[in-house]
């Protein structure tokens, strides 16, 4: 039986992203040797990792001024890089979920913080649209999309400080202006390779700015002045992210996949307003995100929410279970999940509606 992997992370990657990888760990570039066993400082693996950094440019078009790293330590490890890096005396956040609240609490170790705006009084059913970003903060801090609560920004906010992004989930699902940010980061599990390195793209003007001594592994400039070879990095793992650059470039880039995830989306979206049985977490549509479709049972159904899972796991539909903070359902539509996935999906709907 043909598997739907709706999971939200670590989450589904490509056919060739895994077919490539798997043949590097039994022979990479013609050493004989797996790629989980040769040393980083190798030319071969230097080639990988000089690969990866040129393509990440290339497909998002990072201008000039700007650094590609691949660290280690997740998006978690950011929470707390970010401001070490950047915050002199003050920063602002905007709350929309989990992992913005996390990012938040952080950044308090390193200086005052200011919430911007917060949609926890809804549970973070959407996006604060007005908020005033004060003038002598050092970065705004946003998360673009929520995995856990399926809410996403749909373009790049414009303010009048530098701005900060968490962008895990949803990195390479549409174009950025990479202009607009002085730093994003983004935990590869999602849409770029297995869990194990954070991609992040830093303008580099905005380091050395901070009166603090930043411990060597925490800075960003070591990682620079390293390419990102420091220390030992996770060179599967990197490898892995190249392969799934590749597949995007030959897929036609960022905004071929930015148009595939809508087509995705949309088609999920239709059905959940549609179908008696289920109903959208996120009322809004211009709130609601691409990359994490959260849904429930419509009410007076709350009690068939065990039996569709069930009834979804018996068509190959796995990963669907919503996180606990929600209840329900979670769609994870990443960028390497085909629309016939959804397709399944939607008609596994479709049919349990038709029997009840």
């Amino acid at each position: 039986m043909k598997k739907h992997n709706f999971y939200a992370g670590p989450s589904i990657l490509s056919e060739f992203t895994k077919e490539e990888t798997a043949k590097a760990v039994m022979n990479f570039a013609g050493t004989g040797l797996s790629v989980m066993e040769v040393s980083h400082r190798g030319k071969e693996f230097q080639a990988v990792i000089d690969e990866a950094i040129a393509l990440v440019k290339e497909l998002l078009e990072v201008p000039e001024g700007y650094e590609v790293l691949f660290l280690q330590g997740g998006a978690s490890m950011q929470f707390c890089m970010v401001p070490f890096n950047l915050m002199n005396k003050k920063a602002a956040y905007m709350n929309t979920g989990v992992w913005a609240g996390k990012a938040l609490k952080e950044a308090k170790f390193f200086g005052e913080v200011v919430e911007v705006a917060s949609s926890k009084d809804a549970n973070f059913n959407y996006i604060p649209k007005q908020y005033e970003v004060p003038t002598d903060v050092d970065y705004l801090h946003i998360t673009t999309n929520n995995t856990i609560f399926g809410t996403q920004m749909e373009s790049d906010p414009v303010v009048p400080v530098r701005m900060v992004a968490d962008m895990s989930s949803d990195i390479f699902s549409r174009p950025i202006d990479i202009k607009k940010y002085d730093l994003i980061y983004a935990g590869a599990q999602k849409n770029l390779a297995p869990s194990g390195v954070t991609l992040v793209i830093v303008k580099t003007d905005a380091l050395g700015k901070v009166e603090r001594p930043i411990p060597t592994m925490l800075d960003y400039n070591t990682h620079i002045n390293s390419g990102s070879m420091y220390n030992t990095p996770p060179c599967l793992t990197i490898y892995a992210a190249l392969q799934t650059l590749k597949w995007y470039k030959s897929q036609g880039g960022v905004a071929a996949m930015q148009k595939k995830n809508i087509e995705k989306a949309k088609l999920l979206y239709k059905e959940l307003d549609r179908n008696s049985m289920f109903e959208a977490v996120v009322p809004l549509a211009e709130d609601r995100s691409v990359m994490n479709i959260c849904f429930v049972m419509s009410e007076g159904n709350e009690a068939l929410q065990d039996d569709f899972l069930k009834f979804a796991s018996d068509r190959g539909l796995v990963g669907l279970k919503g996180h606990r903070s929600v209840g329900g359902f979670r769609a994870s539509t990443y960028n390497a999940l085909p629309k016939e996935s959804v397709q399944a999906l939607v008609d596994a709907m479709k049919e349990f509606e038709s029997n009840q």
